[in-house]
């Protein structure tokens, strides 16, 4: 057979090493698929058996064969309904195409009408598809991203000046279609929905009014909540915020109307009753922001004087403001603190991080001194004295304070050690906003286990009462605890008086779902009657059976919809509001993305890997539908989004599969032809001051990926499967090629570079980055402006003679200001970003889910073929929460009243009890 050779220009040669086949460039002992290790990696250099290479010694063939087998089977299975279908991908060609034909008429109407421009054509205007739609990796039911292109508009259509967004908003929604603008995402997007139900399109409409009489809504989210405000489209989309540190933002505009002087918006710092000292830090957080401040962290620029000062003011009013008053004072008296107070001291700079950890520990150190209970034994007593002593010097070290970093990390750790306290941990026992109560007790309970000590269960009974106590005092509903402490508890334990609170707290959860409509009005009087009866339950052992109108009112209450889902106690969805998008029912859903220049040419790039080789998408796809279905596939919650996992996969398949199933497509024919024009040659070369170059001659591509002669490997999707499971799920060596694993915490994925591995250090991807960003955006027009714009001053035109049109001023701007978490837990390098992180969005508990994901796929898979089997399911079995599970409706009402009277078990539940028989 004869393989492609691609050839070379000079320009290119340099950068196209032996991990592409060039032969004529290789010594003649060396196998031409041969590629160069990556650092601190040792790669398999595969010898001359048919091109294949051999595999590595150890491995079981017939366990290789079935688990690969398995693999395979299961894509045949899986991808082909994973995957979009024709017909669907014509349904939303043709909406694609209606949604252009509107955006040209609007945009038309405004050049030629609004602004005079009447030589503007409409055909300039188009609507393309890009994403996944585009790449070949869509999957069903996906949404659409469409890019609006519209070349002639002055200014351009991506511009904070440009009116363009709002007019085509509001040209859909004329059309019946759902249309939403959102402009605090890192690019600005429409959400369109086909067919949007009566009350969303009711509730959009009223939200473009607002805005057109020129009220906005500004909602002040947590910190970090703007990073994850991602719609679907980014997804697929390169087109990030850039990590570079952005200046000091100003007073936001919107306070100008409003002026309020500076010393009164740091006196409005003030902690409310009940409200967490994390949530308070928030507040202050903001105020710095809004004063034009910002704090230090690892890696951020120099504070200026003006910075300086502002930091150190809101860390003396985050002070002053807190709600105890003794915990305030305690804190002035402290060399570190108190030259914020007392300006005759030698200066020293403090910041909101620093102190807030400084806050959590004193007042952990002041639990020391009011506790009911002392340390297990004298040894314990004795270490705990010393922490609580260590702590106090390092707040009244005198002399200047290092480097604020530096103390800050000496002050987190100091109160890391207070916190692990058992007996302080007793005295300051609360339980957190929207803690469920079962784990409230759990807490509890450890504390209590720790206070009595291995071998002294003896002294439970004495601790008993007190750790109650404590347990009762601390809860967060005023009600509940007001019922529990009115309550005589006498020797209950404390795992009764925790399931009494789990049941008033089920009691409000039954009351706020009759509120808000969760039953019918004919479940009322049931609902009414099953509160009452929960309010009277005795939780010492001292009820009465239950009589036949009780275990039928339960019986009944166990078919109703669970009431915790709507639950007080539950956190707020901030992700949701009223305007969300539903999944379904809603026809076709995109977003029109109005900065899509370098997704297009991302989206091009992907497509063309799909073209090389047929493996790739069914790879693509099936790694796709797994993170999905293992719930690590959702980005603006912390995980990683879809766009990622392309990026791993095709990593996989360009630099660790051996031989390689793809080439480096962005080392090769990199030149463009020089037929072309300079102005296309220019296009297809930078983009946004990016390298867009790459081998995208798509027809080429295709046509040697048909003729087998991109490449010599012939593994099955399954053995290359088993391979990226593998790869990912452990860091040792490797048992599908000769290799070791991914190194999760010092590499960063980089699809452009040869071998494909970066590390974090030389990229400077080594800490969490904080980047305030001030963003323009088209301000609401003002009530009195909103239907009567300004028009310009023109002299009379003369008899006979056409007056010109008069264009009306651009849309006014105000200043929108954001702050951005970069992290690097994971590190996935942009292909034409270099300098964006695609991960940037997991979270602590998104790597820990991701990694734990790809662990447990990777104990299922070289589980396949052994005789003994794990209890982790099956590789595509659905994400379940242990933990809904555990604190789930029907165990709770089990615990209260006992287990459910016999019954037709379920399928699901006849085969768990069938497997509880086996064993």
């Amino acid at each position: 057979m004869n393989h492609y050779q691609p050839g070379s220009t000079p320009q290119t040669q340099s950068r196209q090493g032996p991990n592409h086949f060039s032969p004529q460039h290789q010594p003649q002992y060396q196998n031409a698929y041969s590629r160069p290790a990556p650092q601190n990696r040792q790669l398999y250099q595969p010898g001359p058996q048919n091109g294949q290479g051999g595999r590595p010694f150890g491995q079981n063939p017939q366990e290789l064969t079935t688990q690969s087998s398995h693999l395979e089977w299961l894509v045949e299975r899986y991808v082909p309904s994973v995957g979009i279908d024709r017909q669907e991908e014509a349904e939303k060609e043709t909406f694609r195409a209606v949604v252009e034909l509107a955006c040209r008429e609007a945009i038309a109407e405004h050049e030629q009408t609004e602004l005079g421009n009447e030589k503007f054509d409409p055909s300039t205007v188009q609507l393309q598809c890009f994403g996944s739609m585009r790449s070949g990796f869509a999957t069903k039911a996906s949404d659409m991203d469409l890019a609006l292109l519209t070349p002639k508009s002055v200014p351009a259509a991506d511009s904070p000046e440009s009116v363009i967004p709002r007019i085509l908003e509001k040209k859909l929604l004329s059309l019946g279609y759902g249309a939403r603008l959102l402009t605090r995402t890192r690019v600005p997007i429409i959400k369109l929905c086909q067919k949007p139900t009566e009350k969303l399109l009711s509730d959009l409409l009223e939200e473009r009014q607002k805005w057109e009489s020129g009220f906005t809504s500004d909602h002040e989210d947590d910190d970090g909540h703007h990073e994850t405000v991602v719609s679907p489209a980014v997804n697929e989309d390169p087109s990030k915020q850039e990590g570079e540190a952005s200046p000091s933002p100003a007073v936001e505009t919107h306070e100008k109307g409003n002026i309020e002087s500076y010393d009164e918006k740091l006196a409005s710092l003030k902690q409310k009753d009940q409200q967490s000292l994390g949530d308070y830090c928030n507040l202050a957080k903001r105020l710095l922001r809004r004063l034009g401040g910002r704090d230090i962290t690892l890696n951020s620029p120099e504070l200026n004087d003006r910075e300086s000062k502002i930091l150190n003011d809101v860390c003396r009013a985050f002070i002053s403001g807190l709600s105890s008053e003794s915990l305030s004072t305690r804190l002035r008296q402290y060399q570190s603190i108190s030259p914020l107070f007392d300006s005759s001291l030698p200066f020293v700079q403090r910041s909101i991080h620093g102190v807030w950890t400084q806050i959590e520990g004193e007042r952990l150190a002041m639990a020391w001194e009011s506790r009911p209970l002392t340390e297990p034994d004298d040894k314990l007593e004795f270490e705990a004295l010393n922490l609580v002593e260590a702590w106090r010097k390092l707040q009244d070290r005198t002399g200047s304070l290092m480097e604020p970093t530096i103390y800050n990390r000496q002050l987190f750790m100091a109160s890391e050690k207070l916190k692990r306290i058992n007996s302080i941990q007793l005295v300051v026992l609360e339980q957190i906003q929207h803690e469920d109560p079962v784990y409230y007790q759990a807490r509890a309970q450890k504390i209590m286990d720790d206070l009595t000590g291995q071998g002294q269960s003896f002294l439970g009974s004495s601790v008993m009462p007190i750790v109650v106590a404590h347990y009762i005092s601390g809860i967060g509903n005023g009600r509940i605890r007001n019922v529990l402490q009115a309550t005589s508890h006498g020797e209950s334990t404390l795992r009764q008086v925790g399931l009494h609170h789990r049941a008033l707290q089920l009691a409000l959860d039954f009351e706020h779902a009759l509120e808000v409509g969760t039953y019918p009005a004919s479940e009322r009087p049931h609902v009414e009657q099953y509160v009452t009866l929960l309010r009277s339950r005795k939780f010492n052992g001292t009820d009465d059976p239950q009589n036949e109108i009780e275990a039928d009112l339960i019986a009944r209450m166990r078919t109703l919809p669970d009431p915790t889902l709507t639950s007080l106690n539950k956190p707020r969805d901030r992700y949701k509001d009223h305007l969300e998008f539903p999944k379904t029912d809603i026809g076709i859903q995109c977003d029109i993305n109005f900065s899509a220049q370098l997704a297009i040419h991302n989206t091009q790039l992907l497509r063309c890997y799909s073209q090389s080789d047929p493996r790739v998408k069914l790879m693509i796809l099936f790694v796709k539908h797994w993170a999905k279905v293992r719930g690590v596939n959702t980005p603006y919650r912390g995980t990683l989004s879809s766009y990622g996992y392309v990026l791993m996969v095709l990593h996989y398949l360009v630099n660790i599969a051996q031989p390689f199933v793809c080439q480096n497509l962005q080392s090769i024919h990199k030149d463009l032809p020089p037929y072309l024009p300079p102005a296309e040659v220019e296009a297809l070369t930078i983009c946004q001051g990016r390298d867009v170059r790459f081998w995208r001659n798509e027809g080429e591509i295709k046509n040697l990926a048909d003729r087998k002669m991109l490449n010599h490997n012939h593994d099955s999707v399954g053995l290359l499967l088993r391979g990226f499971f593998e790869y990912y799920g452990q860091t040792g060596q490797m048992t599908t090629v000769n290799g070791r694993g991914f190194d999760w915490g010092r590499e960063v994925l980089s699809l452009r570079t040869q071998g494909g591995i970066l590390s974090k250090q030389e990229k400077g991807w080594v800490g969490a980055k904080t980047v305030i960003q001030t963003t323009t955006i088209a301000a609401p027009p003002t009530p009195s402006s909103a239907n009567t714009p300004e028009a310009t001053d023109q002299p009379e035109a003369s008899p006979g003679v056409d007056a010109p049109k008069t264009p009306k001023l651009q849309a006014k701007t105000v200043e929108e200001t954001k702050e951005i978490r970069h992290r690097y837990l994971f590190a996935i390098e942009d292909p034409f970003e270099l300098d964006h992180n695609v991960a940037r969005t997991v979270t602590h508990n998104g790597i820990v889910s991701i990694r734990d994901e790809f662990r447990r796929a990777w104990k299922i898979i070289r589980g396949i073929g052994k005789t003994w089997e794990g209890n982790d399911g099956q590789l595509l079995d659905p994400f379940t929460s242990a933990a809904d599970e555990k604190s789930g409706l029907q165990a709770l009402m089990n615990l209260i009243h006992g287990p459910a009277s016999t019954t037709t078990p379920t399928p699901a539940e006849a085969e768990a009890e069938e497997g509880k028989t086996a064993a």
